[in-house]
């Protein structure tokens, strides 16, 4: 396993709380609560782009743009893309 330095919510700056605000604002309801969450209850994945703020929230950003409900594909829809993308990509999450 991979180690990456990050920095915990309770040592964020503005500008990182700001990131992750904006980015979890974005995410449909159900990814509210992380799976894997990191030792502060955030996403380990999103607390592994805590260094560069900016780069967190364009990252995952993307991703809540992707699944906004304003799309004309359905959540389940979205969930097998998601989950097709991942398994070709070798990622278990």
């Amino acid at each position: 396993m991979t180690w990456i330095e990050t920095v915990p919510l309770s040592a964020a700056d503005q500008r990182l709380t700001d990131a992750v605000e904006r980015q979890a604002a974005l995410y449909p309801a159900e990814y509210q609560q992380p799976v894997h969450p990191s030792g502060d209850g955030t996403s380990s994945i999103v607390a592994s782009h805590s260094l560069i703020p900016e780069a967190l929230h364009h990252a995952f950003s993307t991703f809540g743009a992707l699944t906004s409900p304003d799309l004309p594909l359905t959540r389940r829809q979205q969930e097998m893309i998601t989950t097709v993308v991942s398994v070709a990509n070798r990622c278990f999450y």
